[in-house]
């Protein structure tokens, strides 16, 4: 393994010009990767000639080192018993007395599992779940629509079976119901991504695995049952190879049945709270001397003077996406459908529909708020789809995230035409709040919920919601209400083929 260092020793390696890094009892120099860092060099400045293993372990997927260092930054081992002495402060011994989660089962809401997971977890973790951009209008309104939505019960209709089983891309599932990408579960508890596929399995739902998981994919996939259902999330990268790697690996994995392209956060959004918590480094400058943006020359976001999780993630993303060369592209490297996410126009739903066989399917979605504050709902999206172009729905599955957080939430969506409906925080809040029982917790609790509302409306099974058990007359005033311009986008994806 090479030398032995003393820590001290180390600290002295805590300049641009010489950066070493502890990590899991090893010391490795870093300072030829600080410029080429995705998230730029203050994050690891601000940790140099430390140990950073507690920082970096629960964001980074194991093999991330040896993808990006050379092995001759390897530079040996640490005398782990001349590393300083964790020194209980106040705050310190108060979080040893914290109590912990109450049993999952007396939780009996998502926002009761969301008020326990907000106790249990880091500032740092918190902040990365709970932000979104701006002022969080849209992050607020996504759940805030649902209730604008009234339920239309039938009565003497026999309500003693109830049947949550339903077909995604011509996969049986046990629910609608599936968690959406969520990134950096570790953060919230050390079961990881593997620990929601784990609560997956036991209700038969399906997970889409974040391209900025805290876990590998073969990690998380690999106690799937048979049956189990997942699809991965891609970010394209501007180095596009690394996004040609991570596919072929994606195409060797059974369990990963479709990719799902995310393109609703082609550059990230202004998440202040997630911001606020990762500052790092000296005050800024005095106010007026401070651009409004700091961009690249490629337009998108300087990351290297540090920022919150979700900014570090962004890196490297590559904004030039376009209709006609990112899906060829992408055919290139997979014959998996694909899905595509973050849809929030009816005219993107209609050109996603001219896009088949390859395209299977599209997912409404404003990234959860998190991306452009004010942008629509996905309940918006789906009547803006019936009243312009309903015949999407044959040509394509529609599948809805955001603002999820009742059974009843996900009848509404389903009876306005959505074949799935996803949760990206809640499973995150579960897994914070009690590991694996967390997360099922949260499942079991949308899943009664859902089953509740449906008997009470008198509907046996989830292919029979239709737009009579609703009343949406309150949001179907809220939605565009401009020209379509669907023959203009007809022909001009004409003229390209």
């Amino acid at each position: 393994m090479g030398k032995v260092f003393d820590a001290a020793e180390v600290a002295q390696h805590n300049t641009s010009e010489s950066c070493w890094v502890i990590l899991y009892g090893k010391v490795y120099d870093v300072t030829d990767f600080l410029s080429s860092h995705p998230g730029g060099a203050k994050i690891i400045l601000k940790l140099s000639g430390k140990d950073a293993t507690e920082e970096y372990d629960p964001i980074h997927p194991p093999g991330v080192l040896e993808e990006n260092l050379r092995p001759e930054a390897l530079l040996g081992t640490v005398d782990e018993n001349t590393l300083p002495k964790v020194e209980e402060t106040p705050a310190a011994a108060e979080e040893e007395q914290k109590e912990g989660p109450p049993p999952m089962e007396w939780l009996l809401n998502l926002d009761e599992i969301e008020e326990v997971a907000t106790k249990q977890v880091s500032r740092k973790a918190w902040a990365y779940y709970y932000s979104a951009a701006d002022d969080k209008q849209s992050k607020r309104f996504n759940t805030e629509v649902y209730r604008s939505i009234l339920l239309r019960p039938r009565v003497f209709v026999d309500c003693t079976k109830c049947d949550l089983t339903t077909t995604l891309l011509g996969h049986q599932l046990g629910m609608p119901i599936y968690v959406s990408p969520a990134a950096m579960a570790r953060l919230g508890n050390p079961a990881g991504e593997a620990g929601i596929a784990e609560a997956c399995r036991s209700f038969g739902a399906m997970q889409l695995i974040s391209n900025s998981a805290s876990m590998t994919p073969e990690q998380i996939v690999a106690d799937a049952a048979p049956d189990q259902i997942f699809g991965w999330q891609i970010y394209v990268q501007s180095d596009r190879a690394k996004s040609v790697a991570m596919l072929a690996r994606i195409n060797k994995l059974p369990a990963i049945k479709f990719v799902v392209l995310t393109l609703d956060a082609p550059v990230p959004g202004k998440r202040e709270d997630d911001e606020r918590a990762g500052q790092v480094g000296p005050p800024p400058p005095p106010r007026g001397s401070l651009k409004t943006t700091d961009e690249l020359k490629d337009g998108t976001p300087d990351v290297s003077k540090g920022g919150g999780v979700g900014l570090q993630l962004f890196a490297g993303t590559d904004p030039s996406l376009t209709w006609h060369e990112t899906l060829p592209w992408l055919a290139q490297h997979t014959n998996l459908p694909i899905i595509l996410k973050g849809l929030q126009t009816h005219e993107d739903a209609y050109l996603a529909s001219l896009h088949g066989p390859q395209v299977k399917g599209i997912i409404l979605s404003n990234h959860g708020g998190r991306a452009l504050d004010t942008a629509p709902p996905a309940i918006h999206t789906l009547l803006e789809i019936r009243k312009y172009c309903p015949q999407v729905f044959d040509k394509l599955e529609v599948w809805v995230d955001g603002g999820v957080r009742r059974g009843t939430d996900v009848v509404k969506a389903l009876a306005l035409g959505a074949r799935a409906v996803g949760i990206g925080r809640p499973a995150l809040w579960g897994l914070a709040a009690g590991g694996v029982e967390g997360v099922k917790r949260t499942l079991q609790i949308l899943s009664d919920e859902t089953k509740t509302c449906m008997r009470l409306l008198g509907v046996e099974r989830v292919d029979q919601l239709g737009p009579q058990y609703v009343n949406a007359r309150v949001v179907e005033q809220q939605i565009y209400d401009g020209p379509s311009g669907l023959e203009d986008l007809r022909k001009a994806f004409k003229a390209k083929l």
